[in-house]
């Protein structure tokens, strides 16, 4: 995988993490599936709107009138706000984007917040132009992060998201460690996660680098001896399992 198509940020713990980055082609087909589903939704108040027209000619004109503005509203808010109602709720996911594995995170590897979801749907509508995400997918190749205009102002990317792996461990491993993993913080124990979610996508040099440095880490936060506890993955594991059974 080539610089351009990942993103690297260093934490504060001063480890670095990647995110492989999603291209034209996943996104499209998330696209794709999504705008499906709109055309699935339309042609159910397309049919609930003959519905209305029926009424009208039984004589129920208020009715159907009522009828006909609130499936306006509904068409208006299902064209418009499907993308921003299901990142806001779904983290960064569609439909679509969850059936490709994608997600959209902020640039600085943080969960997108319900503004944000909705800032950068804002622009979808000029993205999409001239029907056929022309200025999206022109964007997407132009730029280093594959953004589109929307993920420009809103500060985001899209990423491939890996499933959690939860380390395998031992029984008696599990439960006969007692490191004070407790004294860690939250944020460190999402760096542990996020490195054992993605070891296995990493080079090994990588691998062992950030192995060694999120173990030294350990080691000073929680005063355990380096003769104690050789296997760098393994202390990560044994710490981190430690703090969920907290």
């Amino acid at each position: 995988m080539t610089p351009p198509e990942k993103l690297t940020i260093d934490t504060p713990e001063q480890i670095a993490l990647e995110f492989p980055l999603a291209g034209a082609g996943s996104r499209f087909l998330a696209i794709t599936i999504d705008t499906l589903l709109q055309l699935a939704g339309f042609l159910v108040l397309g049919l609930i709107g003959l519905g209305a027209l029926w009424l009208r000619s039984t004589g129920f004109a208020s009715l159907a009138t009522w009828t006909a503005a609130v499936l306006i509203f509904v068409a208006f808010l299902l064209y418009y706000g499907y993308y921003a109602a299901f990142e806001s709720m779904w983290v960064g996911q569609t439909p679509g984007k969850r059936v490709l594995g994608i997600r959209v995170i902020s640039t600085s590897g943080q969960p997108i917040t319900p503004f944000t979801a909705i800032l950068r749907n804002l622009l979808r509508i000029v993205d999409q132009m001239p029907g056929i995400y022309a200025v999206g997918v022109l964007s997407i190749f132009f730029t280093a992060r594959n953004q589109r205009l929307g993920d420009l102002v809103a500060g985001t990317v899209v990423v491939h998201e890996q499933q959690l792996q939860r380390a395998a461990m031992p029984a008696e491993m599990s439960e006969a460690s007692n490191l004070g993993a407790r004294r860690l913080s939250v944020e460190e124990i999402e760096v542990v996660e996020t490195f054992l979610a993605r070891r296995n996508d990493l080079p090994d040099f990588a691998r062992h680098r950030t192995a060694r440095e999120l173990a030294a880490r350990i080691r000073q936060r929680l005063e355990i001896s380096s003769a104690t506890h050789r296997n760098d993955e393994e202390l990560i594991e044994m710490a981190a399992a430690e703090f969920r059974r907290r």
